[in-house]
């Protein structure tokens, strides 16, 4: 983009005047006289609020969801809300006219016209075959605090006759109020759902830590059986414990709750199969290329190497582990990956079988509670495929997979039931660790140099993803297929081409650190919140892609990236809550009260304000009075407004300096000796979309 001169200054204060002159004909969006706006099917709004649990089960089991649509004046869509505090608190919030323009017209569920019921747990049903019919909001009775509620909470139940409202309460408990009080007792809707996810990282680690405790006293099992013929009184091993000659001997003859041990050298094994709750143990996995499970390799490893034609250990049992060994000689995840295949699937079930039948160095296979716990694997597929066995944890584990991402698989694959997997490292492949179906997953503390992908979430909600750190990935951490609930919290990506990209809603992305990739972070999805990460010299440091600019975006620092914001698609979304902004860096912005606030709102993809710092001129032509005459006439007139972002509370200082400092060191370091290299503009990439 070319900057004005002067003369284009001149030429742009006329313009200004052309567009006040045209906004006054042509922009008025309120309805013509005499002109009603009237509900549509909720079906044709573009809706939020809710979850897809809340629809799935609504659908299922025929009870009724409270709604809202809203028709606002600079939305050309209109805009739907499961719960009617949440857009009783969207409407309080004087952001949503920023992005949304003026509420037009505002209707509500209306249950007056079902004679509603409740059942056991609460859920509306209305009278058979009777739809229930819309009541604008302004007219309607709210009833509060009753025994209603779906599955992802309590509601209010909306009704447009005071007298049915009035039963109701009696009926079911809760107090009757109008629209405007509703509204203002709706309060502010972020600080309340900060408060869930922070609370949810906390029973998710909880559990966790319960879980992993569990697993870790799977190791202190008595030994029964040695594996050698003899070794076991050599050894001053007790004369009570037997010998066998082969892996496959010893957990055939180990009685439950007992430790297989194996001692140190390489076994070659047929598959070995753990079909009773038994550990098998080695010395340990030895030393890895970067020094992963098995440390400094001073004392020889436990090897088990497989003939290379599939799985080398299946663990069958609840309570069973396997830890301290190697496993080498694993088969290639090509030809079991396509007898698995069934071409009449749907893809979901064609991917699950794809990734989770295939080969590898351990699979749990209907396992509760399994533990896999310092083991190296060396894999030309998958390390270790967890199916179906919940509570299980992968914890110590070093994958080391083949060279590049087409070649490889996973080095771990959780399907179906929530597992931990924790201080692991992941090098080559395809993924780090690859959810389906695995809600309530926690991931926390790996390493990962992927060929692909860091973490990678498919159909996978309430999950925590925590301090994963990330290095020269395609995406660092990547969540698909409209999940809700996860957290993805504490994470370090960098030198990749994608750091984090968020799908689905009601999540929380925080507290990441994403510098020096091709794009930082990606804004998408329904009301998730992006609080508290760094975002440091990527080439585009953040990416706004969802069409309804619902998701909250605050106390993030955006610093030294080439491009701060790109927003190719979608209205204006605003990048503040209530006077809590982002920071951008030292902009050459007033803050005259010297509240650490910029006195006015920052447009980091506006052509003038993406230029600051960075184009001669740009800094004057942002303080020049045409253009400041044009933002106001502009967020007056919801017609003329840009797409792409504001900031209205941008902050002066950053909200993380040290977090700032330190990704911004690392990164010119890396630069200045070489290790980091510039990531090839890519032509497409993960949109949060149903790419596998």
């Amino acid at each position: 983009m070319a900057l004005l001169s002067p003369s284009g200054t001149a030429w742009l204060t006329a313009g200004v005047a052309l567009v006040l002159v045209v906004a006054s004909l042509s922009f008025a969006l309120t309805p013509a006289s005499g002109e009603t706006l009237r509900p549509v099917d909720f079906e044709d709004t573009v809706s939020m609020g809710g979850t897809g649990v809340d629809a799935r089960r609504a659908e299922a089991e025929g009870f009724a969801l409270p709604r809202a649509q809203v028709f606002y004046s600079g939305y050309r869509y209109v805009v739907g809300y499961v719960g009617i505090e949440t857009v009783a608190s969207e409407l309080g919030d004087a952001s949503a006219r920023r992005q949304f323009g003026d509420p037009l017209a505002v209707y509500v569920s209306d249950f007056s016209t079902v004679t509603p019921t409740l059942t056991d747990e609460g859920y509306v049903v209305p009278e058979r075959g009777r739809a229930v019919g819309w009541t604008p909001a302004e007219s309607a009775h709210f009833v509060v605090d009753s025994d209603a509620r779906i599955p992802s909470g309590t509601i209010v139940v909306p009704f447009s006759e005071r007298d049915d409202a009035e039963r109701f309460a009696a009926a079911h408990g809760g107090s009757v109020a109008g629209w405007e009080a509703l509204k203002d007792s709706a309060g502010d809707p972020l600080d309340a759902r900060l408060a869930e996810f922070e609370a949810s990282i906390e029973e998710r680690q909880a559990w966790a830590n319960r879980t992993v405790g569990e697993a870790a006293e799977r190791r202190d099992r008595p030994v029964s059986v040695v594996v050698g013929s003899g070794g076991a009184a050599a050894s001053g091993t007790p004369a009570d414990v037997e010998t066998a000659p082969t892996v496959a001997a010893a957990v055939g003859s180990a009685p439950p709750n007992t430790t297989v041990y194996v001692p140190a050298g390489s076994y070659d094994v047929d598959q070995v199969v753990l079909n009773r709750s038994v550990t098998l143990a080695g010395a340990g996995a030895g030393a890895t290329a970067t020094g992963g499970a098995g440390g400094d390799g001073a004392a020889p490893p436990t090897t088990l190497r497989g003939d290379g034609n599939g799985t080398v250990v299946v663990v069958r049992a609840d309570g069973a582990a396997v830890t301290d060994l190697r496993i080498a000689g694993v088969g290639d995840i090509g030809s079991r990956g396509r007898e698995r295949r069934n071409e009449s699937a749907d893809w979901d079930t064609t991917v699950q079988l794809a990734y989770g039948y295939g080969d590898a160095g351990i699979v749990l296979d209907g396992a509760a509670g399994a533990a896999v716990a310092d083991v190296a694997i060396d894999t030309p597929a998958s390390g270790v495929i967890v199916r179906e066995s919940p509570q299980s944890v992968i914890s110590g584990l070093t994958v080391r997979g083949a060279d590049t991402a087409s070649e490889g698989f996973m080095s771990v694959v959780l399907i179906g039931a929530p597992s931990v997997v924790e201080d692991s490292t992941f090098l080559g492949g395809r993924d780090g660790v690859y959810t389906h179906r695995a809600d309530g997953s926690v991931i926390r503390d790996n390493r990962a140099d992927p060929g692909r992908y860091g973490v990678h979430e498919m159909y996978t909600s309430a999950s925590l993803v925590a301090n994963n750190t990330v290095r020269d990935a395609q995406a660092g951490v990547i969540v698909m297929t409209r999940p809700t609930r996860n957290l993805v919290v504490g994470n370090d990506v960098r030198d990749s081409t994608y750091g984090v990209v968020p799908a689905g809603g009601a999540s929380y992305y925080a507290r990441n650190v994403v510098a020096g990739n091709e794009y930082g972070i990606t804004v998408a999805g329904d009301r998730n919140a992006f609080v508290g990460n760094v975002v440091v010299d990527n080439r585009v440091g953040a990416r706004a892609g969802e069409i309804l600019p619902s998701n909250w975006v605050v106390r993030n620092d955006f610093v030294g990236n080439g491009r701060a914001v790109e927003a190719r698609i979608g209205p204006l979304r605003t990048w503040s809550h209530r006077g809590v902004g982002n920071h951008w860096g030292a902009l050459p912005i007033a803050d005259g009260d010297g509240d650490g606030v910029y006195d006015r709102p920052y447009r980091p993809t506006g052509p003038v304000d993406s230029r600051l710092g960075a184009a001669a001129g740009a800094t004057t032509l942002a303080q020049s009075p045409a253009v400041a005459t044009l933002r106001r006439v502009q967020d007056a007139v919801s017609g003329l407004r840009q797409s792409g972002v504001v900031d209205a509370a941008a902050r002066t200082r950053p909200f993380h300096p040290d977090l700032v400092a330190a990704a911004r060191n690392a990164s010119e370091s890396a630069a200045s000796d070489g290790s980091s290299t510039p990531v090839p503009e890519p032509t497409h990439g993960p949109t949060g979309g149903e790419a596998a």
